[in-house]
């Protein structure tokens, strides 16, 4: 099974007044990279919350942001006056640059801005601090629910295209034996244009002959690509995160069509060539997705 990079996750929960929302949003990266936005009263926490998360999501661009609002008793919080300050000197800023005429409640509106009240006490009670893991923990599992969904759908392209490749790879056969007579007689035209039929060894002729057709045979190359197709579908059922896998063997996989297409000196072969060419494309930018 694959997971998508991408998810979203949304929990909430009330303690002591207040309301605590959490929001996780992902995106493909290479590694793992984690954005969090923590109120000033939540800082002392941040690493545990960040280990929550990387040990469940793995991989990818993540924001992470806990806010806070107040749905009562608002006595345990002071007011951060310099931010409150900054932030309404930029609002009227900002309505006059709008020319925003007839609005003027701006106290409301910065009282409702990231860490503006902040909590009075230092230190999160351990009863608090339980009820923000669960919900943590909560707002991840719909991520990785998220990323599962996303993921199958991934999982049904990536393997229907896998499928075409190996089809084509079929396709290929019929003019097998119509490229190598192409290729002898195209051996012995340029060989006769620049030397007498009769001066020429025939067996030695023949002999240079099978070589040229060995060093243009595409057996060992057709081969190896369905060896990696089959491989490419055998890690996609594999469990854990794949994707760095999967990218990898399509690596492979293109090498293969690249030689294929190299050595076929053939028409019908190049079209074929360039649809694989077209389906591994499409794979590898769906792998860039994929955890």
């Amino acid at each position: 099974m694959i997971k998508s990079m991408t998810g979203f996750g949304k929990a909430e929960c009330e303690c002591q007044s207040r309301k605590i929302v959490i929001e996780i949003k992902s995106l493909n990266s290479k590694q793992l990279d984690i954005n969090a936005r923590i109120p000033n009263g939540y800082r002392e926490k941040e690493v545990e919350i960040r280990n929550l998360i990387s040990s469940k999501l793995k991989r990818g661009k993540v924001d992470f942001q806990l806010s806070i609002d107040n749905v009562g008793d608002v006595s345990n919080f002071s007011i951060n006056k310099d931010l409150a300050r900054k932030y309404y000197r930029e609002l009227k800023e900002l309505s006059g640059d709008f020319e925003e005429k007839d609005f003027s409640d701006y106290l409301t509106v910065v009282m409702r801005l990231p860490d503006v009240l902040v909590p009075e006490k230092d230190e999160i009670g351990e009863q608090e601090w339980k009820l923000l893991i669960e919900t943590i923990k909560n707002a991840i599992d719909k991520v990785d629910e998220f990323r599962i969904e996303e993921g199958k759908s991934l999982e049904k392209d990536v393997k229907y295209r896998n499928e075409n490749i190996l089809n084509l790879l079929l396709e290929i056969d019929p003019f097998e034996k119509e490229r190598l007579k192409n290729l002898q007689q195209k051996i012995k035209k340029d060989i006769y244009e620049i030397a007498n039929k009769e001066d020429i060894d025939k067996n030695r002729f023949e002999q240079e002959l099978v070589y040229y057709q060995d060093k243009l045979d595409i057996t060992e190359e057709k081969v190896r690509l369905k060896k990696h197709c089959e491989y490419f579908l055998e890690t996609i059922n594999e469990k854990g995160a794949q994707g760095k896998k999967l990218i990898f063997i399509s690596q492979e996989m293109g090498r293969e069509i690249n030689t294929l297409g190299s050595k076929a000196s053939h028409a019908n072969i190049q079209r074929i060539v360039v649809r694989m060419k077209d389906e591994l494309e499409k794979i590898k930018e769906q792998l860039f997705n994929i955890l």
